[in-house]
């Protein structure tokens, strides 16, 4: 007997639900990037510790790349100590973390990989649910018990968030001094009306958030490292004087809170929590502290973020020319950090790499401290040598260029290159753009934020000329990482109806822009023939991106001429692979070609895949190939004023894995119809033997020029970085021989090295 649909009822829905849950499991680790409300977090409540309890206080510490990771240190019995990594689990490193005002922990690490602590291992063989109030409540060996050396030290790196209402407790009043700070969340609050509309805010009182409630820091012991260290942390790389006088007015007209203690830093601290605590704060019956004022710090924006007369805010990374940059990154203030030595780019090998030498880097173009110092070329690696190894910063350096390094890089590879995330100062650009109508958080349809008729109204973006370049700076705005894909019809997100209106029109940007405001547009003036609605633009982002770089030193050595007749190159003449000039000339005739192989390296973080499905591709029947990419390079002869005199092209007919590093499997393969692409960490060599692999130089005058390679030159897919893009070579044809010599990437070398290729500074592949 057939069941009843009333009794497949419970059943259809128990499977729907368990459908539901998988669809939504697949983005849980995309997380939930502003403007998407988190899940409620439960209100924190001071534990309440029997009076047996041992009184302990902890401290993340040792050589962190990051403020919220460390090794795992126990203050006890008037002395610092550590813990055993032994039948240590995540439930433990979830009672530290919580101990110390963190939401959670994220993941715990053995054998002192944040280095050997000193003094007594107060923990071993911890036994921790994850549900206990402090670690001195989990079942352990002891306080002190211990078979383990600091070899064995744990550590753990927690999450960002703190936990809302967290206020510390100090069980240990008599050694203040020893303590780091915990508090719920730091701010500066603009006090001064010609401040309260400034963005970023760089003047005001420094406030801390204790129990839920704001309040201010008394000056009795605070300096200007301090001010330092606050600035740092809110993006700002100095700190300058204010005007006190106004202040002391301002608090006698309104008490301030005050809490409960000092603070005491350094000043090379990249955040408030690797400061000490000060002594209580000796506050009066009339609510006044010691010293009488609560804390003012007044901090200086570096160059990309300081307010000029002209417009708005100067556009990021346009600085003169440094000695230090950052690429490879998807937002401001990020990036796989590269110097520059003997007029050569190249790289920081990541042995001893930490958040102190990070901040110096960080602080020297024009950003506050380090947030995260990262290794193993986490932001993709760089090319060329590897400049310094095992550096060492005081955090006071003006350059990193003065700390301490070891200019051996022996052993050390691109694998290994360092990165920086900056703390950057808080513009508020998300806040005037959203995507609409995505299935994620990380796509949808654009709409923007703009004044119309005196009120703030939502519209979308016209479409026309929308492409990779205007969806970079989209996803950048949002902090979302780096575009994957422009779209420019987005009938499939429905957004909200109320904002179908076109607001924005003509917007074309450089790709270095903060906010989309920042690229050129109509303005008021707008003008969008296809509408909004189903018609405006759209992206997707992604958190990676891949990067392809060709080898110029490949180029070089396999450069050679040969006469070819015409007869034999009919397939390269139907794919426009030889001069306008082929045209007119008979079959027997020979043409003079320039050829050369083109090894295309992915030093990315992600694979490189062609815009264009499988479905899409190009058969060429000549070839007997497909195209996923009708122009994958550009190859162009110029005279040394910037004059094209010969061009050639090569479509992508085959995008795969030629040759991969150590321990990378090949993905791609172009026989039989195969998924094509570039894997991170392989290469794909175009071969000085096949057609169209050359420059048609049959009408060329001898003399001297300029060779130039472009790879993915309409910026079809996405990459984290364009300008290494570009191998530019010195040529030499004197009509019987030809010589390539100097070749190198674009942005590899010094601006003084590439004025030696006069007329191309300015000649930069456009998008359009």
């Amino acid at each position: 007997m057939l069941p009843s649909a009333t009794q497949c009822l419970p059943c259809c829905t128990l499977i729907l639900f368990v459908l539901l849950e998988l669809a939504l499991a697949q983005y849980e680790h995309l997380g939930y990037p502003p403007g998407y409300p988190d899940p409620e977090q439960e209100q924190y409540t001071v534990p309440q510790l029997a009076p047996d309890t041992p009184r302990i206080q902890l401290r993340l510490a040792g050589d962190k790349r990051k403020h919220n990771e460390g090794r795992v240190e126990v203050f006890y019995n008037g002395e610092w100590g550590t813990v055993c990594d032994d039948d240590f689990t995540i439930h433990a490193a979830q009672v530290v973390c919580r101990e110390l005002g963190y939401v959670e922990a994220i993941s715990w690490s053995p054998s002192s990989k944040y280095g050997k602590g000193d003094g007594p291992i107060w923990f071993d063989n911890l036994h921790c649910t994850g549900k206990e109030k402090t670690l001195a409540l989990c079942p352990s060996n002891g306080i002190g018990v211990s078979d383990c050396k600091h070899t064995e030290d744990v550590g753990v790196v927690c999450s960002d968030k703190r936990i809302p209402g967290f206020k510390f407790v100090n069980t240990l009043p008599n050694h203040v001094e020893n303590l780091d700070i915990q508090v719920e969340d730091v701010r500066i609050r603009a006090i001064l009306s010609s401040y309260r509309k400034r963005i970023p805010v760089t003047e005001g009182y420094v406030e801390v958030k204790d129990g839920g409630k704001w309040k201010q820091i008394c000056n009795m012991e605070w300096t200007q490292l301090s001010s330092r260290v606050i600035c740092g942390m809110f993006g700002f790389p100095g700190e300058r004087r204010y005007n006190a006088r106004v202040y002391k007015m301002f608090a006698r007209r309104r008490k301030p809170t005050y809490w409960d203690y000092s603070v005491n830093c350094t000043g090379n601290e990249a955040h408030l929590s690797s400061c000490k605590l000060g002594q209580a704060a000796s506050l009066k019956s009339n609510g006044t502290c010691g010293g009488g004022l609560p804390v003012v710090v007044s901090c200086v924006p570096g160059k990309a973020f300081a307010p000029t007369s002209m417009m708005g805010f100067r556009k990021a990374f346009l600085h003169g020319q440094p000695l230090v940059r950052l690429r490879g990154g998807a937002i401001v203030g990020e990036g796989r950090v590269e110097v520059l030595k003997n007029g050569e780019w190249g790289t920081i090998c990541d042995d001893n790499w930490s958040l102190l030498s990070a901040t110096v880097v960080c602080r020297e173009l024009g950003f506050g401290t380090a947030k995260e110092a990262l290794s193993g070329g986490r932001l993709g690696q760089g090319m060329g040598p590897v400049h310094m190894n095992e550096v060492e910063c005081s955090g006071f350096e003006k350059s990193i260029t003065e700390c301490y390094f070891n200019k051996e890089a022996l052993g050390c590879s691109h694998e290994e290159d360092a990165a920086v995330r900056c703390n950057v100062p808080a513009m508020g650009f998300q806040e005037s753009l959203r995507l609409s109508g995505g299935r994620n958080p990380y796509e949808g349809r654009v709409e923007v934020l703009v004044e119309r008729n005196g009120s703030l109204v939502w519209g979308t973006v016209c479409s026309d000329g929308w492409g990779t370049m205007e969806a970079m700076v989209v996803c950048r705005q949002l902090g979302l990482g780096f575009a994957s894909n422009a779209f420019q019809e987005t009938w499939y997100w429905p957004g909200e109806v109320s904002a179908d209106a076109v607001v924005m029109s003509g917007i074309r940007c450089s790709g270095t822009e903060m906010s989309l405001s920042h690229c050129l547009h109509h303005g008021a003036h707008l003008s969008c023939p296809k509408g909004g609605g189903r018609n405006a633009a759209g992206v997707s982002c992604s958190e990676t991106a891949p990067d392809l770089v060709l080898n110029p030193q490949v180029v070089e050595q396999t450069t050679y001429m040969e006469d070819r007749p015409m007869f034999m190159l009919q397939c390269a003449y139907e794919e426009n692979c030889l001069s306008s000039t082929s045209a007119q000339v008979p079959a027997n005739s020979y043409r003079r070609l320039l050829r050369f192989s083109s090894q295309i390296h992915n030093n990315g973080q992600s694979d490189f895949r062609p815009k264009a499905g499988r479905h899409s591709w190009v058969w060429h029947d000549c070839h007997r190939h497909y195209h996923s990419m009708e122009v994958f390079t550009l190859y162009d002869l110029f005279s040394l004023n910037g004059t094209k005199v010969a061009e050639g092209h090569k479509a992508s007919f085959c995008l795969e894995d030629s040759e991969c590093d150590e321990g990378i499997e090949k993905r791609y393969e172009c026989a039989n119809f195969g998924e094509q692409g570039i894997t991170v960490g392989c290469w794909d060599t175009y071969r000085h033997d096949i057609d169209c692999q050359w420059v048609d130089i049959t009408d060329l005058k001898p003399g001297d020029y300029i060779f130039q390679i472009v790879i993915n030159p309409n910026y079809e897919v996405p990459e984290s970085d364009y300008s290494n893009n570009i191998v530019k070579c010195r040529c030499r044809y004197d009509g019987h021989r030809v010589w390539m010599y100097s070749c190198h990437n674009g942005g590899s070398v010094s601006t003084e090295t590439e004025q030696t290729f006069p007329g191309l500074l300015n000649n930069q592949v456009t998008h359009r």
